[in-house]
């Protein structure tokens, strides 16, 4: 067999090894577990980390305040040091809404060995604290809830020991409107589950822990057990560090696609899409060149290597080379369009994937570079460093 061949039979050896052996990770049928509502409904304190969210308040704060939940239930939202009237926003909506109670926190600047995100994280758990919660719910400013969100949530953790979840977590169904969204946000969704499969993240007997920042439900015993925030201090990429946490500590995590929570952030440009993905991709190859060398070929073997091998070979006449490459692309779309279908886009995208993943290596690589011009990991005007071992507290 010739070289080109041997790229194209190697590729489609992964894909079907990805189809079969990866945790099924390209089927969408993880949803929130149906369960029975608890006698006494357990008391929730929902933590908002909010950084310069005036635009987005408007469409998400309102539909934490109206949740439909049996218990108590109240609302802290952390303004972390906002220059656009965030905090006085949120004061203002929850004046003119009503529902659930709202208590706004300024803690300041974070202290040296924190990301910021987490130092608002961790005033407003300090905060919520004080109440004995059963349940912390994180929630990120951009999400918006359907009114049945929290309960679906408690109920899907079910009975604290045998048989409950510690933390509960759902994929926020991204927004996809522009052409660019539609293009690279399902990708983004499909690439996070090849890495972290959901089915496997749901197994009791599994080691891979993940969760997804937007929304996560934790019981509140759970989080002391693991220390949080305070063991991931320096976590840049902080949902998956949350989630290994508490599944170091014991604790029971799931984690699935939302039905009932849309991010209602835009990223109407691919500059915006870029910086979303760049600013942390670095940081999930634990900042090593190896690691991003072994990513960049891995990349280009797995989606770009089909296409190629299979124009190649029907211009070379190289037959195995082409029906290799063009059944490796067959598998490729074919995983790809249940995403695809979750995000009510036409399945005949499915063969562009190999164009966005090209996309996404690129943003990969310009991580890796910024980071090394001390200008990774950039958001919201701050930059974080490779973070050094946060000291044991």
């Amino acid at each position: 067999m010739s070289a080109l061949a041997w790229i194209a039979v190697g590729s489609l050896t992964v894909w079907v090894w990805l189809l079969l052996g990866q945790g099924f990770f390209w089927r969408t049928d993880q949803r929130l577990p149906a369960g029975r509502e608890p006698a006494r409904w357990p008391s929730v304190a929902v933590v908002v980390p909010a950084r310069d969210e005036a635009e987005t308040l408007p469409l998400s704060l309102p539909s934490l305040l109206a949740q439909d939940y049996p218990g108590e239930a109240e609302v802290f939202l952390v303004d972390d040091c906002s220059g656009d009237g965030t905090g006085d926003l949120a004061r203002s909506i929850a004046r003119r809404c009503g529902g659930l109670s709202l208590t706004v926190l300024t803690p300041g600047e974070p202290e040296r060995g924190w990301t910021g995100k987490l130092w608002a994280l961790r005033h407003g758990m300090a905060a919520a604290r004080e109440r004995k919660p059963d349940f912390l719910l994180l929630t990120d400013a951009d999400i918006a809830h359907g009114p049945d969100s929290l309960r679906a949530l408690v109920v899907a953790a079910g009975p604290e020991g045998a048989g409950g979840f510690d933390l509960v977590s759902q994929m926020a169904r991204l927004r996809v409107t522009s052409p660019w969204e539609r293009l690279v946000v399902p990708a983004f969704v499909y690439f996070f589950g090849q890495l972290y499969p959901f089915r496997r993240v749901n197994s009791p007997r599994s080691r891979t822990a993940a969760a997804a920042g937007g929304c996560v439900l934790l019981r509140t015993e759970a989080a002391d057990r693991a220390r949080l925030p305070e063991s991931i201090r320096q976590a840049v990429i902080d949902d998956v560090s949350l989630a290994r946490a508490v599944h170091r500590s014991g604790g029971r995590v799931w984690l699935g696609l939302a039905d009932r929570v849309d991010s209602v952030r835009p990223y109407p440009g691919l500059p915006d899409l870029w910086r979303m993905v760049s600013r942390s991709a670095y940081a999930q190859l634990r900042h090593s060149p190896v690691l991003l060398a072994g990513t960049v070929l891995g990349l280009a073997l797995v989606y770009v290597a089909p296409p190629v091998t299979l124009v190649s070979g029907l211009l070379a006449g190289d037959t195995v080379a082409a029906a290799a490459g063009g059944a490796a692309w067959a598998v490729m779309a074919g995983t790809y369009m249940p995403m695809l279908r979750y995000y009510r886009q036409s399945p005949l995208s499915a063969p562009l994937l190999p164009f966005t993943a090209v996309l996404y290596l690129l943003m990969t690589v310009d991580s890796a570079v910024l980071h090394h011009r001390g200008r990774g990991a950039a958001w919201k005007g701050r930059t974080y460093a490779r973070p050094e071992a946060a000291p044991e507290s």
